[in-house]
């Protein structure tokens, strides 16, 4: 660099760039700091965009995935067909717009078509009922109490609606960061949101909308409240085996009988002074449950196990100091408790990293994983820095966290992902402004869509995947305790028991896996028909407080699983 010393200008410019680059280098080392063994998958970039940012998804039992954001930041970057457009007076953006803020891809055809929806959807919830039709649910302004219907269907048949029906003022209160729960008689339960401190259903018992009383009480969402933070935002809603619901919101958890409007048991605090909930946004699962084997039933009980797992967060005051620029570490814990125990207590373990407004999703093994989210500060628009990039493996409860190969894509606030049935993990979204911006800012909002593939899709195991030749003897159907048969192909006789499992597809928003459910079905045989073909005859789940009735996705694996089938489950 000496011979440059006669060209000041030239010198300085040399320098400066030297002091950048070094700059940014350690602010990666000191954000993105490499954890001691990467244990693999793969990521692919589906779509450089898809138009709009997937804050929503979910999959359908026809291979289709809907997925959409709100409609009060303008205009998106896809077009509605044949020059259609929405009219909405009401809307804080953009009363006519011709773009579309919703979209069905096909997993099958990596390909999107744009869906029409006329209400703002920003931060609802949703469930798919029985018969495969996802019922989505409140948002904001216009959309706050409205209930919207979307038809699993192929693109373009004829007789068929294949766009959202919308029925307006459906919902008695604003429901703005509420969570759902499908039921075991195929109502939907819609819990919280954003100052309504009560619950309702979908559908009502009476069925015209104003009438009855539709909207009940639930002292637990104000209790749990924040002066500042709120923090009780999105609550946690598990269905649990004997048919009452685990409420999570803050650091506080009940078991909730809906039927009678009454809170059955209040479970320990969850210990450490971490908020779990939004904006404070952590994750959380029912673990699988399991029919057979050491856990399939509590002691002196009948019924299953149920373990819910809670991770990530922020500390408090976490909101409050982002709002000032001040982005505090996130949490590192993960809280275990099975909430069948006579006496059940939290177990607390540490993630190898800091998160919040991460996903926590079950894989077809059994396993979960943990992606997205942030080291620092909170949900909210320009609330929090230094992106996740590192997926979390969690192979068994008795084991500690895997890190698995980073995403080359920050996903932030408005984020999703959900597991589809070959296996992948759809991931999009990632919006922390307030509009759409692509520039000027460090982490742009991301219109792409990507798939990660765990470890168990490498090439290298394709010879030890099972496949599902046919299901009987009622085809695609179950019936509970019913006895059923599975044929596959199998290249190798199994050295120990597969695993039968039925997965909930889950509706996935704000870090939030809604009626994501697993179920580890007992085997009751295995017969070898042939050299690779074999018979299982499995026993279905023994009731809908167990396993909804509706569709899922069906997988069988000896560490490696097979792709899904769908079938479903009927009375």
């Amino acid at each position: 660099m000496m011979e440059f010393k006669n060209h000041p200008f030239l010198f300085f410019i040399i320098n400066f760039i030297f002091f950048i680059f070094s700059s940014i280098s350690s602010y990666q080392i000191q954000s993105f700091p490499l954890p001691p063994k990467i244990n693999g998958g793969k990521w692919v970039l589906l779509k450089q965009s898809i138009g709009i940012s997937a804050m929503h998804m979910q999959v359908l039992n026809n291979n289709k995935v809907v997925i959409f954001d709100r409609t009060d930041f303008g205009a998106s970057n896809l077009s509605l067909p044949f020059s259609v457009c929405r009219f909405d007076s009401n809307d804080v953006a953009l009363t006519t717009d011709c773009t579309a803020h919703s979209l069905i891809y096909d997993i099958s055809y990596n390909s999107i078509s744009p869906l029409m929806v006329q209400t703002d959807t920003w931060c609802s919830s949703g469930s798919v009922i029985s018969n495969g039709t996802l019922v989505q649910t409140g948002g904001y302004n216009d959309g706050d109490r409205v209930i919207r219907i979307i038809s699993p269907c192929q693109q373009q048949q004829q007789n068929q609606n294949c766009d959202w029906i919308e029925v307006p003022e459906y919902l008695s209160v604003r429901r703005w960061y509420s969570s759902n729960q499908i039921l075991p008689d195929d109502r939907i339960i819609i819990v919280g949101g954003r100052r309504a401190f009560s619950y309702e259903f979908f559908p009502r018992k009476q069925q015209q909308p104003g009438t009855g009383n539709s909207s009940y009480y639930l002292g637990f969402l104000e209790k749990t409240r924040d002066h500042y933070d709120e923090n009780n935002l999105y609550p946690f809603l598990h269905l649990l085996p004997d048919g009452n619901l685990f409420i999570f919101a803050n650091r506080r958890s009940i078991l909730f009988d809906y039927t009678g409007n009454r809170v059955l048991k209040e479970y320990p605090m969850i210990p450490g002074d971490d908020k779990r909930n939004y904006p404070s946004t952590g994750s959380s699962v029912l673990l699988p449950i399991r029919l057979s084997g050491s856990n399939s039933s509590s002691a002196g009980s009948h019924l299953p196990e149920a373990e819910i797992m809670v991770c990530g967060g922020a500390p408090p005051g976490a909101y409050a100091q982002a709002q000032h620029g001040s982005y505090v570490g996130a949490s590192k814990t993960c809280g275990r408790i099975k909430v069948t125990d006579p006496k059940p207590e939290w177990i607390i373990e540490e993630m190898p990293m800091t998160r919040v407004m991460s996903d926590m999703l079950i894989l077809p093994t059994g396993e979960l994983i943990i992606i997205n989210g942030a080291h620092n500060g909170t949900a909210g628009w320009e609330s929090a820095v230094n992106p996740v990039l590192y997926l979390v493996n969690e192979p068994d409860p008795d084991q500690r966290f895997k890190v698995l190969n980073p995403s080359p894509i920050p996903r932030l606030y408005h984020s999703s992902a959900v597991l589809l049935p070959d296996g992948r993990i759809l991931v999009g979204g990632s919006n922390p402004h307030r509009l759409y911006n692509f520039t000027d800012v460090t982490y742009p909002t991301e219109l792409s869509l990507e798939a990660y593939s765990p470890p168990y899709l490498s090439d290298q195991y394709s010879n030890l995947r099972p496949r599902i030749i046919s299901v009987g003897p009622t085809g695609s159907s179950l019936i509970y305790q019913g006895m059923f048969t599975v044929t596959l192909y199998l290249p190798f006789y199994p050295e120990k028991d597969l695993s039968v499992t039925l997965l909930s597809p889950s509706f996935t928003t704000h870090s939030l896996a809604m009626n994501q459910r697993m179920l580890v079905l007992k085997v009751a045989s295995l017969l070898q028909l042939s050299t690779t073909v074999y018979q299982l005859s499995v026993i279905g789940p023994p009731t809908p407080k167990i396993a909804p009735r509706g569709y899922y996705m069906f997988v069988v694996h000896d560490l490696i699983p097979s792709e899904g089938v769908w079938l479903k489950m009927e009375g």
